[in-house]
């Protein structure tokens, strides 16, 4: 079998989604009008419709987040911006809250968000058989749990609807960007401590500040570091084994990010798996999920745009250097340190290259992250637009703005062409021109002309081909030209240009009426045991606050499928003692070498975190090693939410 690779890029608008499509993405992924994960990535239904014709010429897909936990006030109105962005083009929605299953969406396909914590087998099961074709797996899964997941994707027999047809629900993982350190959906602490729900699309980043870490005794192991702050995750040297773990959509990370971080790792990405699918072979065979080649006017360097230092995370299971503790900014690369310093420039002693308008960090006195501008470059000299203060003799410099880089990026970058076979052939009343793309879809325009006789033959045919093969600012390249003439004929340039471009513009119309988007997948119908019929069963007889229920439509989604207890979500402010506001696997014990499974004679006591006033007990669960942040509820401006009862 073959199997497409998708790479999913990130949109904060359509012209991001645009640039990522050209760019090489097979699907992009954009926020809606409201009740995405990104509250500021907002964007009209007119802004998805002009991204979704883009991307269907190229036979790529549009997935609109509709990821937030939904009130029960907010519901129709979800279930209309559902059919608005199903009737503007969109491909997939990305759902968090199961609630919508209860309502009358329209038949697009449905995506399970990193947001539902799909990181068991089972749930992820579960999440296939009521009707998910896609699901985000957790960020923190390793390869190993990834295959098991897979494993239990097999579609049981005498089953209907998703599993008629043996075909499982594709996973999706996020290959590049910002790391949460929480379980995807079970971060509370933004909510906790500003009314800002995570999970309604406006998280604070807490775990972005500094921290001090104190033990059970109350001595500082770590003082004003950034502990719960992850660097970013990068999967490059991992996608081979991730595909053939069962990964079949590569997710990059970052609708707030800006236009050059799309372009540069959509691109990098682009390349590589463009190299696995063209050397797989055997076990594996690999094919591209859209139309299309791509060719750059830069080199794709990741490290050059915003990141916070390189991590894979736990796909290769367990590493102690995950952590951005010294910031959470883009400091950049490393380029030398400083030599000399003047009333208006600092000399440099490095290596690298630097020019006019890069942007130059350091870490001051205080180990916080500074940077400036460089105004002029003489050499090794630096002129910024402002001298910067506590620069000293000896201090290590970065460079987190290339400006030749970015000048390349900002102009127009890539190029995305779809290959052609062009067949010129005679008519009885003259001629006609037949394309055929590479996937297969053909179209033809005739040219009725009178036949004259080339003078010069080879010339003419020469001259022939070259017209037929000029696409210029088409989607197409040719592959090759045939000409199948009785003889060679002469034919004015102008006639063989107006024939391209209708054959040209007949083949755009034949590949958009070949496009099909994906089909809603159905639930499963288990088969009845003694004539009673069974239901597909949730993984747990019971949710706590973790399950996220906030509306009347989900609680009785959860109950219809086996959930005899189901509390309020935490947004519903009904948690007043203290609860677990963060789960994550990053453990501060194991950073510090204070794991009892690493050191003999340590004990998994509790430590605490401290920013200001702020006091968070930190619990540790060796058996399943993970972390949790322990705290309350804060008296802030909210009102409490009401659950009705199914």
């Amino acid at each position: 079998m073959t199997d497409a690779l998708e790479l999913l890029a990130p949109a904060k608008n359509a012209d991001f989604g645009i640039a990522a499509i050209d760019h090489g993405a097979d699907a992009v992924y954009i926020g809606g009008p409201s009740f995405g994960a990104r509250a500021s990535a907002g964007n009209t239904i007119a802004d998805i419709e002009r991204l979704a014709a883009h991307a269907h010429r190229y036979h790529a897909r549009v997935f609109v987040a509709l990821n937030t936990i939904l009130r029960d006030d907010e519901l129709e109105g979800a279930r209309h911006l559902a059919w608005q962005v199903y009737e503007a083009g969109a491909d997939a929605l990305i759902v968090q809250d199961m609630g919508l299953l209860e309502l009358d969406l329209p038949p697009i396909q449905l995506h399970a968000s990193t947001q539902t914590d799909n990181r068991t087998p089972e749930k992820v099961r579960f999440l296939q058989d009521v009707g998910f074709s896609q699901i985000v797996l957790a960020r923190e899964m390793s390869l190993d749990e990834i295959r098991r997941v897979r494993a239990a994707q097999k579609v049981s027999e005498g089953t209907q609807g998703a599993g008629s047809s043996g075909t499982a629900a594709a996973l999706e993982f996020f290959i590049h960007g910002a790391l949460c350190v929480a379980f995807s959906g079970q971060c509370y602490i933004s909510h906790a401590h500003t009314g800002r729900s995570a999970n309604r699309g406006e998280c604070s980043q807490a775990c972005r500040l500094p921290y001090t870490l104190a033990d059970e005794a109350g001595r500082i192991v770590a003082h004003e570091k950034h502990l719960l702050s992850m660097k970013d995750n990068d999967q490059s040297a991992n996608l081979r084994a991730l595909a053939d773990a069962g990964i079949r959509s590569f997710k990059i990370e970052g609708r707030l990010k800006d236009l050059s971080y799309v372009k540069n790792i959509t691109a990098h990405y682009r390349q590589l798996l463009d190299g696995i699918i063209d050397e797989s072979g055997g076990q594996y065979q690999y094919a591209r999920a859209s139309s299309g080649r791509c060719s750059y006017t830069f080199t794709p360097r990741p490290e050059k745009t915003f990141n916070r230092g390189a991590t894979d995370y736990f796909v290769n299971d367990r590493k102690a250097d995950i952590g951005a503790f010294d910031t959470p900014k883009f400091a950049g690369e490393e380029i030398g340190t400083v030599s000399a310093i003047g009333p208006d420039w600092f000399d440099i002693e490095g290596t690298t290259q630097l020019a006019n308008g890069d942007g130059i960090s350091y870490f001051d006195d205080h180990d916080e992250l500074v940077g400036v501008r460089i105004n002029r470059v003489e050499g090794s000299r630096l002129f910024p637009n402002e001298m910067p203060e506590e620069l000293a003799v000896g201090k290590p410099l970065y460079r987190n703005r290339d400006q030749e880089f970015e000048r390349l990026l900002a102009k127009k970058s890539a190029e995305r062409r779809i290959r052609l076979w062009l067949e010129f052939t005679e008519t009885p009343d003259g001629f006609a021109l037949t394309l055929t793309d590479e996937d297969g879809i053909a179209a033809s325009a005739a040219l009725p002309h009178a036949k004259e006789a080339a003078k010069d033959a080879e010339r003419a045919a020469a001259t022939l081909r070259d017209n037929l093969g000029k696409l210029g600012n088409t989607l197409f390249e040719a592959a090759e030209v045939t000409l199948t003439l009785s003889q060679p004929w002469f034919l004015p340039a102008a006639s063989i240009n107006a024939l391209r471009r209708d054959a040209v513009e007949k083949l755009e119309s034949a590949r958009l009426a070949a496009y099909r988007r994906p089909e809603r997948a159905s639930a499963v119908s288990p088969a009845p045991s003694q004539g009673i019929p069974l239901r597909i069963t949730f993984p747990e007889s019971e949710l706590s606050y973790l399950g996220n229920v906030l509306n009347s439509k989900a609680r009785a989604f959860y109950a219809r499928h086996g959930v005899g207890r189901i509390e309020e979500a935490f947004e519903a402010n009904q948690e007043k003692g203290a609860v677990s506001l963060m789960i994550t696997r990053h453990c501060l014990r194991y950073s510090y070498n204070l794991c009892p499974k690493e050191v003999k004679g340590i004990r998994p006591d509790p430590m605490t975190l401290i920013n200001g006033k702020e006091r968070l007990t930190l619990r540790f669960d060796c058996k399943k090693c993970e972390m949790h942040v322990i705290g309350k509820l804060k008296k802030h401006r909210t009102i409490p939410i009401a659950v009705k009862a199914a």
